[in-house]
Protein backbone atom coordinates (compact mmCIF):
# COMPACT_ATOMS: atom_id res chain seq x y z
CA UNK A 1 0.00 0.00 0.00
CA UNK A 2 1.31 3.55 -1.01
CA UNK A 3 2.43 5.56 2.59
CA UNK A 4 2.14 9.27 2.24
CA UNK A 5 1.82 10.38 5.52
CA UNK A 6 3.71 7.67 7.22
CA UNK A 7 6.57 6.96 5.20
CA UNK A 8 9.14 7.93 6.87
CA UNK A 9 8.55 6.47 10.31
CA UNK A 10 10.40 4.28 11.40
CA UNK A 11 12.50 2.70 14.56
CA UNK A 12 15.77 4.27 12.40
CA UNK A 13 14.48 7.29 12.11
CA UNK A 14 15.67 10.22 13.88
CA UNK A 15 12.56 12.35 14.66
CA UNK A 16 13.57 15.63 14.71
CA UNK A 17 16.83 15.67 12.80
CA UNK A 18 16.52 17.47 9.63
CA UNK A 19 19.55 15.87 7.85
CA UNK A 20 17.27 12.30 7.92
CA UNK A 21 13.96 14.10 7.18
CA UNK A 22 15.71 15.62 3.82
CA UNK A 23 17.84 12.40 3.00
CA UNK A 24 14.09 11.00 2.68
CA UNK A 25 13.58 13.76 0.17
CA UNK A 26 12.37 16.31 2.73
CA UNK A 27 11.33 19.97 1.80
CA UNK A 28 11.65 19.13 -1.65
CA UNK A 29 8.71 20.22 -2.03
CA UNK A 30 9.09 23.15 -0.55
CA UNK A 31 12.35 23.75 -2.95
CA UNK A 32 10.06 23.13 -6.09
CA UNK A 33 8.02 25.58 -5.11
CA UNK A 34 9.97 28.40 -4.05
CA UNK A 35 12.14 27.67 -7.33
CA UNK A 36 9.03 28.96 -9.22
CA UNK A 37 5.65 28.12 -8.66
CA UNK A 38 2.97 30.54 -8.19
CA UNK A 39 0.90 30.64 -5.39
CA UNK A 40 -2.20 29.59 -7.68
CA UNK A 41 -0.21 26.66 -9.55
CA UNK A 42 0.07 25.14 -5.55
CA UNK A 43 -3.55 25.82 -5.46
CA UNK A 44 -4.13 24.03 -8.39
CA UNK A 45 -2.20 21.57 -7.41
CA UNK A 46 -4.46 20.88 -3.97
CA UNK A 47 -7.58 20.69 -5.61
CA UNK A 48 -6.71 18.68 -8.05
CA UNK A 49 -5.59 16.08 -5.07
CA UNK A 50 -9.24 15.80 -3.96
CA UNK A 51 -7.69 16.12 -0.74
CA UNK A 52 -10.25 16.56 2.10
CA UNK A 53 -9.76 18.14 5.58
CA UNK A 54 -8.94 15.49 8.11
CA UNK A 55 -9.60 17.01 11.13
CA UNK A 56 -13.49 15.81 11.17
CA UNK A 57 -15.27 17.97 8.49
CA UNK A 58 -14.27 16.57 5.59
CA UNK A 59 -14.15 19.94 3.60
CA UNK A 60 -12.38 20.05 0.31
CA UNK A 61 -9.10 21.81 1.81
CA UNK A 62 -8.31 23.57 -1.74
CA UNK A 63 -11.87 25.29 -1.71
CA UNK A 64 -10.94 26.28 2.04
CA UNK A 65 -7.96 27.69 0.71
CA UNK A 66 -10.23 29.44 -2.19
CA UNK A 67 -11.78 31.63 0.29
CA UNK A 68 -8.89 33.45 1.60
CA UNK A 69 -8.90 36.53 -0.25
CA UNK A 70 -5.74 37.64 -2.16
CA UNK A 71 -3.85 40.40 -1.20
CA UNK A 72 -5.00 42.55 -4.05
CA UNK A 73 -8.54 41.86 -2.22
CA UNK A 74 -7.94 43.11 0.77
CA UNK A 75 -6.58 45.10 3.14
CA UNK A 76 -3.14 45.49 3.89
CA UNK A 77 -1.87 43.38 7.05
CA UNK A 78 -0.99 40.15 8.12
CA UNK A 79 -2.88 36.62 7.43
CA UNK A 80 -2.55 34.16 9.48
CA UNK A 81 -2.73 29.84 8.95
CA UNK A 82 -3.44 28.04 12.04
CA UNK A 83 -2.76 23.94 12.88
CA UNK A 84 -5.46 22.28 14.82
CA UNK A 85 -2.73 20.27 16.80
CA UNK A 86 -5.26 20.34 19.62
CA UNK A 87 -6.51 16.21 18.86
CA UNK A 88 -9.14 16.20 21.80
CA UNK A 89 -11.25 14.17 20.26
CA UNK A 90 -11.68 10.12 21.81
CA UNK A 91 -9.97 7.77 20.27
CA UNK A 92 -7.98 9.53 18.60
CA UNK A 93 -3.69 9.99 18.56
CA UNK A 94 -2.85 9.84 14.78
CA UNK A 95 -1.56 13.82 15.00
CA UNK A 96 0.35 13.20 18.34
CA UNK A 97 2.28 10.39 15.82
CA UNK A 98 2.74 12.77 13.12
CA UNK A 99 4.81 15.46 15.38
CA UNK A 100 6.57 13.17 17.65
CA UNK A 101 7.96 10.79 14.94
CA UNK A 102 8.18 13.14 11.45
CA UNK A 103 7.21 16.87 12.69
CA UNK A 104 9.36 18.49 9.69
CA UNK A 105 6.80 17.12 7.40
CA UNK A 106 3.99 19.18 9.49
CA UNK A 107 5.88 22.42 9.44
CA UNK A 108 7.03 21.76 5.75
CA UNK A 109 3.02 21.41 4.59
CA UNK A 110 2.31 25.14 6.60
CA UNK A 111 5.17 26.54 4.86
CA UNK A 112 3.45 25.89 1.96
CA UNK A 113 -0.15 26.21 2.81
CA UNK A 114 1.18 29.51 4.16
CA UNK A 115 2.71 30.21 0.89
CA UNK A 116 -0.50 29.67 -1.30
CA UNK A 117 -2.86 31.36 0.65
CA UNK A 118 -0.06 34.27 1.45
CA UNK A 119 -0.09 33.98 5.17
CA UNK A 120 3.26 35.35 6.71
CA UNK A 121 2.46 34.34 10.19
CA UNK A 122 1.68 30.57 11.54
CA UNK A 123 0.85 28.76 14.86
CA UNK A 124 0.76 25.77 15.68
CA UNK A 125 -2.18 25.11 18.13
CA UNK A 126 -0.89 22.00 20.33
CA UNK A 127 -2.79 19.80 23.10
CA UNK A 128 -1.05 21.25 26.55
CA UNK A 129 0.06 17.15 27.16
CA UNK A 130 1.73 16.12 24.28
CA UNK A 131 4.79 16.88 25.83
CA UNK A 132 7.29 14.84 23.52
CA UNK A 133 5.10 16.11 20.46
CA UNK A 134 6.25 20.21 22.52
CA UNK A 135 9.66 19.19 22.89
CA UNK A 136 10.35 18.03 19.12
CA UNK A 137 8.86 20.85 17.38
CA UNK A 138 10.46 23.00 18.69
CA UNK A 139 13.63 21.61 18.00
CA UNK A 140 12.55 20.84 14.11
CA UNK A 141 11.56 24.89 14.48
CA UNK A 142 15.32 26.03 15.27
CA UNK A 143 16.46 23.86 12.71
CA UNK A 144 14.22 25.47 10.40
CA UNK A 145 15.08 28.80 11.17
CA UNK A 146 18.76 28.09 11.15
CA UNK A 147 18.63 26.70 7.94
CA UNK A 148 16.29 29.37 6.05
CA UNK A 149 13.39 27.43 5.68
CA UNK A 150 11.63 29.64 8.22
CA UNK A 151 11.91 33.24 8.43
CA UNK A 152 12.91 36.42 6.34
CA UNK A 153 13.43 35.46 2.70
CA UNK A 154 12.74 31.67 2.59
CA UNK A 155 15.23 29.71 0.71
CA UNK A 156 15.76 33.17 -0.81
CA UNK A 157 12.56 33.20 -2.42
CA UNK A 158 11.74 36.72 -1.38
CA UNK A 159 8.73 35.04 1.01
CA UNK A 160 8.97 35.20 4.47
CA UNK A 161 6.71 33.23 7.15
CA UNK A 162 7.50 32.90 10.92
CA UNK A 163 5.73 29.89 12.96
CA UNK A 164 5.19 29.86 16.18
CA UNK A 165 4.34 27.00 18.95
CA UNK A 166 1.02 27.31 20.92
CA UNK A 167 0.59 25.06 23.87
CA UNK A 168 -3.16 25.12 24.69
CA UNK A 169 -4.94 24.01 28.29
CA UNK A 170 -6.71 21.37 26.67
CA UNK A 171 -10.28 22.02 26.11
CA UNK A 172 -12.33 19.58 23.62
CA UNK A 173 -13.79 22.99 22.88
CA UNK A 174 -10.83 24.30 20.81
CA UNK A 175 -11.25 21.78 18.35
CA UNK A 176 -13.25 24.27 16.95
CA UNK A 177 -11.92 26.75 14.66
CA UNK A 178 -13.30 29.94 15.79
CA UNK A 179 -12.43 28.77 19.76
CA UNK A 180 -9.64 28.21 18.83
CA UNK A 181 -8.91 31.56 17.54
CA UNK A 182 -9.98 32.96 20.64
CA UNK A 183 -7.29 30.82 22.32
CA UNK A 184 -5.13 32.33 20.51
CA UNK A 185 -6.10 35.67 20.93
CA UNK A 186 -5.77 35.04 25.05
CA UNK A 187 -9.21 35.10 25.69
CA UNK A 188 -11.88 32.38 27.24
CA UNK A 189 -12.11 29.48 24.36
CA UNK A 190 -15.65 29.62 23.03
CA UNK A 191 -16.91 29.19 19.43
CA UNK A 192 -17.82 32.65 17.42
CA UNK A 193 -20.63 33.33 15.65
CA UNK A 194 -20.26 32.36 12.03
CA UNK A 195 -20.45 34.31 9.85
CA UNK A 196 -18.14 36.08 9.57
CA UNK A 197 -15.74 33.36 9.15
CA UNK A 198 -11.99 33.02 10.06
CA UNK A 199 -10.93 33.18 5.73
CA UNK A 200 -11.82 36.39 5.89
CA UNK A 201 -11.98 37.63 9.99
CA UNK A 202 -10.05 35.36 12.00
CA UNK A 203 -7.14 35.94 13.80
CA UNK A 204 -7.88 39.63 15.25
CA UNK A 205 -9.57 40.09 12.37
CA UNK A 206 -7.28 39.20 9.70
CA UNK A 207 -8.11 36.46 7.10
CA UNK A 208 -6.98 32.95 8.70
CA UNK A 209 -6.65 29.56 7.29
CA UNK A 210 -7.22 26.91 9.56
CA UNK A 211 -6.36 22.88 9.31
CA UNK A 212 -6.14 20.03 10.79
CA UNK A 213 -2.23 18.01 11.62
CA UNK A 214 -2.66 15.54 9.22
CA UNK A 215 -4.32 17.69 6.28
CA UNK A 216 -1.15 20.06 6.41
CA UNK A 217 1.24 16.72 6.71
CA UNK A 218 -0.09 15.61 3.41
CA UNK A 219 0.62 18.48 1.59
CA UNK A 220 4.43 18.01 0.63
CA UNK A 221 3.88 14.94 -0.79
CA UNK A 222 0.79 16.25 -3.11
CA UNK A 223 3.13 19.14 -3.97
CA UNK A 224 5.99 16.50 -5.26
CA UNK A 225 4.26 14.23 -6.63
CA UNK A 226 1.36 15.58 -7.78
CA UNK A 227 -2.56 16.43 -6.89
CA UNK A 228 -3.65 13.66 -9.78
CA UNK A 229 -1.25 10.98 -8.14
CA UNK A 230 -2.83 11.46 -4.86
CA UNK A 231 -6.71 11.42 -6.22
CA UNK A 232 -5.90 8.26 -7.73
CA UNK A 233 -4.86 6.34 -4.56
CA UNK A 234 -8.45 6.93 -3.17
CA UNK A 235 -11.59 6.99 -4.87
CA UNK A 236 -13.65 9.25 -6.32
CA UNK A 237 -14.86 12.16 -3.75
CA UNK A 238 -12.41 10.59 -1.30
CA UNK A 239 -8.57 11.15 -2.43
CA UNK A 240 -5.54 9.79 -0.99
CA UNK A 241 -4.87 7.94 2.52
CA UNK A 242 -6.01 8.53 5.75
CA UNK A 243 -4.81 7.61 9.13
CA UNK A 244 -7.52 5.87 10.86
CA UNK A 245 -6.85 5.34 15.12
CA UNK A 246 -8.02 2.17 15.64
CA UNK A 247 -8.75 1.48 19.74
CA UNK A 248 -10.94 -0.58 21.61
CA UNK A 249 -11.87 -4.17 21.61
CA UNK A 250 -9.15 -5.58 18.81
CA UNK A 251 -5.72 -7.46 19.31
CA UNK A 252 -3.45 -4.86 17.71
CA UNK A 253 -4.99 -1.12 18.33
CA UNK A 254 -2.82 0.94 16.70
CA UNK A 255 -2.31 4.08 13.86
CA UNK A 256 -3.16 2.79 10.43
CA UNK A 257 -2.47 4.69 7.36
CA UNK A 258 -4.84 2.94 4.56
CA UNK A 259 -5.93 4.42 1.15
CA UNK A 260 -9.42 5.67 1.36
CA UNK A 261 -12.60 3.20 0.25
CA UNK A 262 -10.56 0.23 2.04
CA UNK A 263 -13.34 -2.15 2.83
CA UNK A 264 -13.72 -1.69 7.15
CA UNK A 265 -13.34 -5.60 7.02
CA UNK A 266 -10.20 -5.57 5.85
CA UNK A 267 -8.64 -2.83 8.59
CA UNK A 268 -10.33 -5.26 10.75
CA UNK A 269 -7.86 -7.51 9.68
CA UNK A 270 -4.92 -5.68 9.60
CA UNK A 271 -5.50 -4.58 13.41
CA UNK A 272 -5.55 -8.47 13.95
CA UNK A 273 -9.97 -9.13 14.80
CA UNK A 274 -11.74 -8.42 17.27
CA UNK A 275 -9.64 -9.67 20.80
CA UNK A 276 -10.14 -12.67 22.00
CA UNK A 277 -11.94 -14.73 19.14
CA UNK A 278 -15.01 -12.75 20.71
CA UNK A 279 -17.43 -11.28 17.85
CA UNK A 280 -17.66 -7.98 16.67
CA UNK A 281 -20.90 -5.74 18.07
CA UNK A 282 -20.54 -2.38 16.95
CA UNK A 283 -17.90 0.18 16.03
CA UNK A 284 -18.00 4.28 16.33
CA UNK A 285 -15.66 4.70 13.16
CA UNK A 286 -14.47 8.66 13.56
CA UNK A 287 -14.96 9.47 17.36
CA UNK A 288 -17.45 9.60 19.30
CA UNK A 289 -19.28 12.72 17.61
CA UNK A 290 -19.96 10.44 14.91
CA UNK A 291 -23.09 7.72 14.76
CA UNK A 292 -22.45 4.35 15.95
CA UNK A 293 -22.55 1.10 13.46
CA UNK A 294 -23.57 -2.35 14.06
CA UNK A 295 -21.78 -4.90 13.06
CA UNK A 296 -23.67 -5.77 10.11
CA UNK A 297 -24.07 -2.83 9.14
CA UNK A 298 -19.87 -1.81 9.12
CA UNK A 299 -19.13 -5.05 7.65
CA UNK A 300 -20.31 -4.13 4.51
CA UNK A 301 -18.64 -0.46 4.52
CA UNK A 302 -15.88 1.16 3.03
CA UNK A 303 -13.86 4.16 4.82
CA UNK A 304 -14.10 7.07 3.22
CA UNK A 305 -16.76 9.50 3.25
CA UNK A 306 -19.36 8.29 0.97
CA UNK A 307 -19.34 5.06 2.11
CA UNK A 308 -19.61 5.99 5.36
CA UNK A 309 -22.21 8.36 4.58
CA UNK A 310 -24.50 6.13 2.91
CA UNK A 311 -24.03 3.56 6.06
CA UNK A 312 -25.03 6.39 8.33
CA UNK A 313 -22.07 7.64 9.66
CA UNK A 314 -19.24 9.45 8.73
CA UNK A 315 -15.42 9.53 8.75
CA UNK A 316 -14.87 12.01 11.36
CA UNK A 317 -11.27 12.05 12.69
CA UNK A 318 -10.61 8.70 12.14
CA UNK A 319 -10.97 7.34 15.44
CA UNK A 320 -11.88 3.82 15.04
CA UNK A 321 -13.14 2.30 18.58
CA UNK A 322 -14.25 -1.17 17.88
CA UNK A 323 -16.89 -2.91 20.71
CA UNK A 324 -17.21 -6.70 20.81
CA UNK A 325 -20.48 -8.32 21.95
CA UNK A 326 -19.62 -8.02 26.05
CA UNK A 327 -19.83 -4.53 25.44
CA UNK A 328 -23.20 -3.06 27.28
CA UNK A 329 -24.14 -0.26 24.84
CA UNK A 330 -26.02 1.60 28.20
CA UNK A 331 -23.01 1.85 29.86
CA UNK A 332 -20.73 3.48 26.60
CA UNK A 333 -23.28 5.62 26.01
CA UNK A 334 -23.07 7.02 29.63
CA UNK A 335 -19.49 7.62 29.54
CA UNK A 336 -19.77 9.32 26.41
CA UNK A 337 -22.79 11.69 27.35
CA UNK A 338 -20.35 12.53 30.63
CA UNK A 339 -17.57 13.55 27.79
CA UNK A 340 -20.11 15.74 25.97
CA UNK A 341 -21.18 17.23 29.64
CA UNK A 342 -18.52 17.98 30.93
CA UNK A 343 -16.61 19.28 27.63
CA UNK A 344 -19.21 21.75 26.73
CA UNK A 345 -18.04 25.38 26.71
CA UNK A 346 -21.51 26.49 28.26
CA UNK A 347 -22.12 29.55 25.94
CA UNK A 348 -25.10 27.94 24.48
CA UNK A 349 -28.29 27.07 26.86
CA UNK A 350 -29.10 24.06 24.57
CA UNK A 351 -25.95 22.55 25.08
CA UNK A 352 -25.13 23.80 28.58
CA UNK A 353 -28.51 22.76 29.95
CA UNK A 354 -29.32 19.60 27.49
CA UNK A 355 -25.98 17.62 27.92
CA UNK A 356 -26.51 18.12 31.65
CA UNK A 357 -30.21 16.10 30.97
CA UNK A 358 -28.94 13.13 28.78
CA UNK A 359 -26.17 12.74 31.08
CA UNK A 360 -28.34 12.81 34.54
CA UNK A 361 -31.04 10.88 32.76
CA UNK A 362 -28.38 7.89 31.64
CA UNK A 363 -26.96 7.78 34.23
CA UNK A 364 -30.47 7.22 36.24
CA UNK A 365 -30.67 4.48 34.26
CA UNK A 366 -27.63 3.05 35.19
CA UNK A 367 -28.16 3.03 38.70
CA UNK A 368 -31.12 1.18 38.17
CA UNK A 369 -33.82 3.91 38.18
CA UNK A 370 -34.70 4.53 35.08
CA UNK A 371 -38.89 4.99 33.68
CA UNK A 372 -40.12 3.70 30.43
CA UNK A 373 -40.71 7.24 29.35
CA UNK A 374 -37.12 7.83 29.37
CA UNK A 375 -35.95 6.43 26.07
CA UNK A 376 -38.29 9.08 24.47
CA UNK A 377 -36.98 12.11 26.68
CA UNK A 378 -33.68 11.30 25.72
CA UNK A 379 -34.30 11.50 22.10
CA UNK A 380 -36.49 14.83 22.73
CA UNK A 381 -33.74 16.47 24.71
CA UNK A 382 -30.81 15.49 21.97
CA UNK A 383 -33.11 16.58 18.87
CA UNK A 384 -33.82 19.82 20.83
CA UNK A 385 -30.10 20.45 21.28
CA UNK A 386 -28.93 19.50 17.59
CA UNK A 387 -29.03 22.14 14.77
CA UNK A 388 -29.29 24.72 18.23
CA UNK A 389 -26.24 25.82 19.46
CA UNK A 390 -23.47 28.42 18.10
CA UNK A 391 -20.92 25.48 16.95
CA UNK A 392 -20.83 21.61 16.15
CA UNK A 393 -20.31 20.46 19.79
CA UNK A 394 -24.23 20.50 20.55
CA UNK A 395 -24.70 18.45 17.67
CA UNK A 396 -21.68 16.26 18.43
CA UNK A 397 -23.44 15.24 21.73
CA UNK A 398 -26.71 14.40 20.43
CA UNK A 399 -25.11 12.10 17.89
CA UNK A 400 -24.12 8.77 20.35
CA UNK A 401 -27.52 9.32 21.88
CA UNK A 402 -29.48 9.04 18.86
CA UNK A 403 -27.80 6.48 17.33
CA UNK A 404 -27.21 4.33 20.52
CA UNK A 405 -30.62 3.95 20.86
CA UNK A 406 -31.75 3.39 17.20
CA UNK A 407 -29.29 0.81 17.03
CA UNK A 408 -29.73 -0.63 20.31
CA UNK A 409 -33.27 0.44 21.96
CA UNK A 410 -33.71 -3.17 22.83
CA UNK A 411 -30.65 -2.51 25.17
CA UNK A 412 -32.10 0.35 26.94
CA UNK A 413 -35.57 -1.00 27.58
CA UNK A 414 -34.10 -4.25 29.50
CA UNK A 415 -31.94 -2.24 31.50
CA UNK A 416 -34.77 0.18 32.38
CA UNK A 417 -37.17 -2.56 32.94
CA UNK A 418 -34.84 -5.15 34.64
CA UNK A 419 -32.49 -2.51 36.58
CA UNK A 420 -29.02 -3.87 35.51
CA UNK A 421 -27.02 -4.42 31.88
CA UNK A 422 -28.35 -7.27 29.14
CA UNK A 423 -24.78 -8.02 29.47
CA UNK A 424 -24.87 -8.92 32.92
CA UNK A 425 -27.66 -11.25 31.79
CA UNK A 426 -25.82 -13.12 29.18
CA UNK A 427 -22.71 -13.26 31.23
Amino acid sequence: MEKVLTRNIGVDQKPTDLKAYEANGGYQGLRKVMAGMSPQDCQAVISDSNLRGRGGAGFPTGMKWSFVPSDDKCTPGHKYLVCNADEMEPGTFKDRLLMECDPHQLIEGMILSAYTIGADISYIFIRGEYLLAIQRLRDALKECYASGLLGDNILGSGYSLNMYLHPSAGRYICGEETALIESIEGKKGQPRFKPPFPATYGIYGRPTNVNNTETYATIPWIIQNGGESFANIGVENSGGTKIFSVSGHVERPGNYEIPMGMPFKNLLELSGGVWKGRKLKAVIPGGPSTPVLPAAEIMKTTLDYDGLKNSGSSVGAGSLIVMDETTCMVSTLKRLSYFFYEESCGQCTPCREGTGWVYRVIKRIVDGKGKPEDIDLLLDVSKKISGRTICALGDAAAVPVLSFIKHFKDEFKYFIKNGKSMMDANS
